[in-house]
């Protein structure tokens, strides 16, 4: 039974090292020196201290998914402060409820924020996720100058809201802004399924095979800032 659990950890060790494309090393250390290496690995790259915060957070949410809006509920109660608000209303976004999320962020701007890049452009993604485009649209037209406004979740939210609304040449001009090489992976993402759903797949698979170069060749920071959207990169390709 022991040894089950030994070949067990190792392999989760191993997994975790190739995924995260940590120090070769490191897997003589895992096989080698079985349990102690294992512990020590978990340990350095697993369970840093910086991350232990984090994991403990996650626990939380999994166990009482709602603590983290009921907490900013009653600090907001407290505290009507714009910071409380803007917080309140980005875990109602990061939890789906879409409805309340708008609320506090419209709530927002007011006085010195009326025009707040950050609150605006989450506004536009809460409206894309309640599925009111034409809203999504005439939202973004209040920071549609600013220069961090094409480079935004939010270009990319009225991007795919005017695919909604019947205008795909522009939807498809808007999300080819975000296709520069070693960069935007979640947005290319976007762009390549896009580009599915049109039927270009021709130009999908182009995309794809440039995407699966770039990862090929990222470094192991970039590797584990765009892990998710790597992830889901390598599925499309599966499929």
């Amino acid at each position: 039974m022991h040894y089950y659990l030994i070949i067990a950890l190792q392999g989760y060790c191993i997994y975790h090292c190739i995924t995260h494309r940590n120090e070769y090393y490191w897997y003589f250390v895992i096989l080698f020196l079985p349990v102690i290496g294992s512990l020590i690995y978990l340990f350095a790259n697993v369970f840093k201290k910086r991350q232990l915060d984090k994991v403990q957070d996650n626990l939380t949410h999994i166990i009482n998914p709602t603590k983290k809006i009921t907490d900013l509920e009653k600090q907001l109660q407290f505290s009507k402060s714009f910071a409380n608000q803007s917080a309140l209303a980005d875990a109602y976004l990061e939890a789906g409820m879409f409805e309340k999320a708008i609320l506090n962020y419209e709530a927002c701007l007011d006085g010195m924020f009326k025009n707040d890049f950050y609150v605006i452009s989450k506004l536009c993604e809460a409206y894309y996720g309640n599925a009111d485009y034409e809203q999504v649209v005439q939202t973004a037209k209040r920071i549609e100058k600013d220069a961090k406004y094409r480079k935004s979740r939010a270009f990319m939210c009225v991007a795919l809201s005017k695919e909604r609304l019947g205008e795909v040449t522009t939807a498809e001009e808007m999300l080819l802004t975000f296709d520069a090489p070693f960069s935007n992976y979640e947005e290319r993402l976007t762009l390549l399924r896009f580009l599915k759903r049109h039927g270009k797949l021709d130009e999908a698979q182009n995309l794809l095979d440039e995407l699966k170069v770039e990862i090929s060749r990222m470094s192991k920071m970039s590797y584990k800032q765009n892990k998710e959207a790597v992830r889901a990169i390598t599925l499309e390709g599966k499929q």
